[in-house]
């Protein structure tokens, strides 16, 4: 039932910030956990950071420092602050969500660009 729709991606040059945003639609249950991964050219998806209900978060060792993940359940959105973005940051990003433990995201977004140059 419920989509997943990421928006906020773009081109950047490094240095720069961008947020992310994600807006879960359609019915479903409060997420237990929102996540944000991307997928750089020639490389494997990779986690870059959660965030559970109680709004404990985690981060891939690449993003601790300059990004942070926050959420609004009023509005079932999951953002991505990135900030010192750099050029090893361009990828697809995409949001998740999980309502299991242990978590397993099972629905997905399409994904929104971000270009670092």
């Amino acid at each position: 039932h419920v989509q997943l729709v990421e928006s906020g991606g773009g081109s950047v040059q490094a240095g720069g910030s961008l947020t992310l945003s994600c807006v879960a639609s359609g019915y479903a249950p409060s997420t237990y956990c929102r996540g944000w991964f991307r997928q750089a050219p020639g490389k494997e998806r990779e986690g870059v950071a959660h965030i559970d209900s109680d709004g404990v978060t985690r981060y891939a060792d690449s993003a601790k420092g300059r990004f942070t993940i926050s959420r609004d359940n009023a509005k079932n959105t999951v953002y991505l602050q990135m900030n010192s973005l750099k050029s090893e940051d361009t990828a697809l990003y995409y949001c998740a969500a999980a309502w299991t433990w242990p978590i397993k995201f099972a629905r997905w977004g399409q994904g929104t660009q971000v270009t670092v140059s």
